[in-house]
């Protein structure tokens, strides 16, 4: 058992790692293909935004394909989908054929991920859980940390089809050894009953609004927007119907009861603040490195690095250290150094260095390591393993709708904030000021000195007074919404102790009110 633990790990490892680094690497190949297609800017976006969509859809839906096709067998179906479609993304001739391909890859990447943390799950012990999670989460941040460096290096030598053909060889691999190695678990039943067309339906049209607002929202002014009131509307309809639908329903398509699961429920609370904050991090920093500070797209995957070193480091041992301190502990202090990171963040200035940014990215990636470990370990340890692979879903699937939240509303926050800050301080700036005349005066006299044009050195000190105003006003709107997501992880802290770790028995099956211990 315990060799074939360990092939089991390498198995599902691969497909989780190759999952990973395709849905950020691909990012950095967009303006190549935006080129190579003649998209423009929103046009090449839904290369990103189709795949994301399916992920969203399908995650929720794995327990039901599992169960419908046999787990092996629908494992082993989205990866050969991955491959394939893959192969027709580096060989897509237009726009609509490369987001259609995504379409498809989405939904085979979409699988890899929460599928493999079922497995994980029931293939460790109930004692060796954390290092489960702790092997698992390792290779979840290992995507974000080297997929924009190993995307730019690949576009760099070779051309934009070849981030899509490096999934190839690993995918066949992931292929053969789960065909090898990864069998159904005894207690999968194979249900061949009706199909739930009608819930299906209502969770497609619901996600797939709220997701297509989440990513067109701050192009189109948000609520001002007629197109994103329809969807916001198209969004609640549809997700409300869903949920009412699917806990009526005698055989969901998504078992929803899970969430009566008080620790289960929380667990997915504090996961959705988990991937808000960390994929929010993940869009506002680059920004403020590149639009402020001057990096370059490289410079800047390199310069937040160290967040996803610190993770991938912590996690282990984080797993190794959960049955001596328990999630509550290990959860509660990851959620606090993850809002004191964010508060350090909040507090920089246009002349910070390289060093005031890597502290805190350190400190926050040890937080982020501890949190995800620890707390998934505890929301699915309560969760019967007949329900595994519906939890798993649901939970991946959380994560990744609140980090889709997260970056559209750090995004909106960001503009907004640098308007509101630049109207503030364009208020204060008159030429009755000495400090504004003071500035005037000694930008004039270095143009003078350089020998400007007389006449246009007055129009390029105020130009360059707009910049300085503008710059301003962008690095207190990063602040604040540093200062925001610090509040956030701070406000849900109570939930951590909802949180228990009983584990429930084989052969519960209770629709996922499981039995919680303290």
């Amino acid at each position: 058992m315990s060799q074939s633990k360990w092939i089991i790990t390498a198995t599902v490892m691969t497909g989780t790692l190759v999952a990973s680094i395709n849905a950020s690497s691909v990012n950095v190949a967009l303006p190549h293909m935006q080129g190579n297609l003649g998209a423009s800017t929103e046009e090449i976006a839904w290369v990103s935004t189709g795949y994301i969509l399916s992920n969203v859809i399908i995650m929720p839906l794995v327990a039901w394909f599992s169960s419908r096709y046999g787990r092996k067998r629908f494992y082993m179906a989205s990866i050969l989908l991955f491959i394939l479609s893959s192969i027709l993304c580096g060989l897509a001739w237009n726009l609509f054929s490369i987001v259609a391909f995504r379409v498809l890859q989405g939904m085979g990447g979409g699988t890899l991920i929460p599928v493999a943390q079922a497995i994980l799950r029931e293939t460790f012990p109930p004692e060796e859980q954390g290092q489960a999670m702790g092997i698992y989460g390792f290779g979840v941040v290992l995507g974000p940390a080297f997929g924009p460096t190993l995307g730019g290096w690949v576009i760099d030598h070779y051309s934009w089809p070849w981030v899509f053909y490096i999934n190839i060889p690993v995918g066949i691999l992931t292929l053969i050894l789960a065909s090898r190695f990864i069998q159904d678990p005894p207690y999968l039943i194979r249900e061949k009953g009706k199909i739930d067309f009608l819930g299906l339906a209502l969770m497609i049209v619901g996600l797939g609004a709220l997701q297509f607002l989440l990513e067109r929202g701050e192009v189109n002014d948000w609520f001002a927007s007629r197109f994103i009131l329809s969807l916001a509307a198209v969004s609640l309809v549809g997700l409300g119907l869903f949920t009412i639908r699917e806990l009526r329903a005698e055989r969901p398509a998504v078992n929803l009861r899970l969430l009566r699961n008080v620790t289960f429920a929380s667990g997915n609370i504090l996961g959705g603040v988990l991937g808000l904050g960390l994929f929010g991090g993940l869009f506002l920093l680059p920004m403020f490195l590149q639009k402020l500070l001057g990096f370059s797209a490289l410079d800047s995957g390199l310069a937040i690095m160290p967040r996803s070193v610190a993770m991938a480091l912590a996690m282990p041992v984080v797993g190794w250290l959960y049955n001596a301190i328990g999630p509550k502990r290990l959860v509660g202090f990851g959620f606090f150094i993850i809002a004191l990171s964010f508060w350090q963040l909040s507090r920089l200035a246009l002349g910070v260095g390289y060093w005031d940014i890597f502290f805190p990215q350190t400190l926050q990636g040890v937080g982020f390591g501890m949190v995800f470990v620890a707390l998934s370990t505890a929301c699915l340890s309560t969760i019967s393993k007949p329900d595994m692979t519906a939890a798993t879903g649901l939970y991946n699937f959380f994560r990744q709708i609140t980090g889709s939240i997260g970056i559209a509303v750090s995004a909106s926050l960001l503009t907004r904030g640098g308007n509101h800050y630049r109207a503030l301080l364009v208020e204060g700036i008159t030429d009755y000021r000495d400090r504004t005349h003071a500035w005037m005066q000694t930008i004039t006299g270095i143009l003078n000195h350089q020998g400007i044009e007389p006449s246009t050195v007055h129009q390029k000190t105020l130009g360059l007074l707009d910049k300085v105003i503008t710059q301003q006003a962008t690095m207190l709107s990063f602040n604040h919404v540093h200062f925001l997501i610090a509040c956030i992880f701070i406000a849900v802290i109570p939930f951590v102790f909802l949180l228990r770790t009983e584990e429930v028995s084989l052969g519960n099956h209770s629709g996922g009110a499981a039995k919680q211990g303290e």
